[in-house]
Protein backbone atom coordinates (compact mmCIF):
# COMPACT_ATOMS: atom_id res chain seq x y z
CA UNK A 1 0.00 0.00 0.00
CA UNK A 2 1.45 3.23 -1.02
CA UNK A 3 0.97 6.61 0.92
CA UNK A 4 -1.95 8.66 0.45
CA UNK A 5 -1.36 11.16 -2.14
CA UNK A 6 -1.17 14.20 0.20
CA UNK A 7 1.94 12.59 1.83
CA UNK A 8 3.60 11.65 -1.68
CA UNK A 9 3.00 15.49 -2.70
CA UNK A 10 5.21 16.21 0.00
CA UNK A 11 8.55 17.87 -0.40
CA UNK A 12 11.33 14.95 -0.81
CA UNK A 13 14.79 15.19 0.56
CA UNK A 14 18.68 14.88 -0.08
CA UNK A 15 19.10 11.63 1.42
CA UNK A 16 22.12 10.10 0.68
CA UNK A 17 20.80 7.20 -0.47
CA UNK A 18 20.27 6.65 -4.71
CA UNK A 19 16.49 7.34 -5.90
CA UNK A 20 16.44 4.05 -6.91
CA UNK A 21 17.07 2.37 -3.53
CA UNK A 22 14.81 4.97 -1.31
CA UNK A 23 12.33 7.68 -1.50
CA UNK A 24 11.21 10.25 0.93
CA UNK A 25 8.74 12.61 1.64
CA UNK A 26 8.93 15.22 4.67
CA UNK A 27 7.34 17.38 6.91
CA UNK A 28 9.39 20.39 8.71
CA UNK A 29 8.49 22.26 11.55
CA UNK A 30 10.95 24.89 13.86
CA UNK A 31 11.06 21.61 15.96
CA UNK A 32 11.12 18.74 14.22
CA UNK A 33 11.88 16.67 10.96
CA UNK A 34 9.04 14.16 10.44
CA UNK A 35 10.56 11.39 7.13
CA UNK A 36 8.79 9.07 5.67
CA UNK A 37 10.82 6.18 3.87
CA UNK A 38 9.84 4.09 1.71
CA UNK A 39 13.04 1.85 0.55
CA UNK A 40 12.95 -0.24 -3.09
CA UNK A 41 15.63 -1.84 -2.66
CA UNK A 42 17.70 -3.27 0.49
CA UNK A 43 19.16 -0.25 2.37
CA UNK A 44 22.03 -0.84 4.46
CA UNK A 45 22.77 2.46 7.09
CA UNK A 46 25.69 2.41 8.10
CA UNK A 47 26.46 3.32 11.79
CA UNK A 48 26.74 6.78 12.69
CA UNK A 49 24.84 9.58 15.30
CA UNK A 50 23.08 12.52 15.58
CA UNK A 51 19.97 13.89 17.27
CA UNK A 52 17.20 11.98 19.17
CA UNK A 53 15.43 9.70 16.64
CA UNK A 54 12.58 7.61 16.97
CA UNK A 55 10.44 5.77 14.42
CA UNK A 56 7.42 3.84 13.20
CA UNK A 57 7.39 0.55 10.59
CA UNK A 58 4.21 0.56 8.66
CA UNK A 59 5.13 -2.26 6.71
CA UNK A 60 8.05 -4.75 5.91
CA UNK A 61 11.13 -5.15 7.75
CA UNK A 62 14.08 -3.96 9.48
CA UNK A 63 17.13 -5.19 11.56
CA UNK A 64 18.00 -2.04 13.40
CA UNK A 65 21.35 -2.11 16.12
CA UNK A 66 21.50 0.99 18.44
CA UNK A 67 24.40 0.90 20.70
CA UNK A 68 25.76 -2.70 19.82
CA UNK A 69 21.78 -3.95 20.32
CA UNK A 70 20.16 -5.53 17.46
CA UNK A 71 16.76 -6.39 17.12
CA UNK A 72 13.96 -6.74 14.16
CA UNK A 73 11.34 -4.02 13.16
CA UNK A 74 8.16 -5.50 11.46
CA UNK A 75 4.93 -3.78 11.06
CA UNK A 76 3.38 -2.05 14.14
CA UNK A 77 7.07 -1.83 15.95
CA UNK A 78 8.47 1.60 16.92
CA UNK A 79 11.74 2.48 18.10
CA UNK A 80 13.61 5.02 20.19
CA UNK A 81 17.32 6.38 19.34
CA UNK A 82 18.51 8.55 22.10
CA UNK A 83 20.26 11.56 21.01
CA UNK A 84 24.43 10.42 20.74
CA UNK A 85 23.23 6.84 20.41
CA UNK A 86 25.33 5.17 17.53
CA UNK A 87 23.14 3.02 15.83
CA UNK A 88 22.53 1.36 12.24
CA UNK A 89 19.78 -0.77 10.32
CA UNK A 90 19.09 -3.04 7.24
CA UNK A 91 16.13 -2.50 6.14
CA UNK A 92 14.21 -4.87 3.31
CA UNK A 93 13.27 -3.80 0.28
CA UNK A 94 9.28 -2.73 0.16
CA UNK A 95 9.46 -1.71 3.60
CA UNK A 96 7.41 2.11 4.68
CA UNK A 97 8.64 3.66 8.06
CA UNK A 98 8.52 6.39 9.30
CA UNK A 99 11.45 8.41 11.15
CA UNK A 100 11.17 11.73 13.30
CA UNK A 101 14.04 13.39 13.95
CA UNK A 102 14.85 15.98 16.49
CA UNK A 103 16.90 18.34 14.50
CA UNK A 104 14.72 19.93 11.79
CA UNK A 105 17.64 20.20 9.81
CA UNK A 106 19.23 16.84 9.81
CA UNK A 107 18.31 16.28 5.75
CA UNK A 108 17.91 19.19 3.34
CA UNK A 109 14.49 19.91 0.77
CA UNK A 110 16.07 18.43 -2.23
CA UNK A 111 15.83 21.22 -4.67
CA UNK A 112 13.51 20.79 -7.33
CA UNK A 113 14.27 20.69 -11.18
Amino acid sequence: MDYPDFIQDLPSLDVPFPDDVARTHALRTDDALVVYFTVLKELVVPEHHHGAQWGHMFFGRLELTVDGETRVCTPGDSWDIPAGARHSAIVDAGSRFMDVFEEPDRYPLRAEP
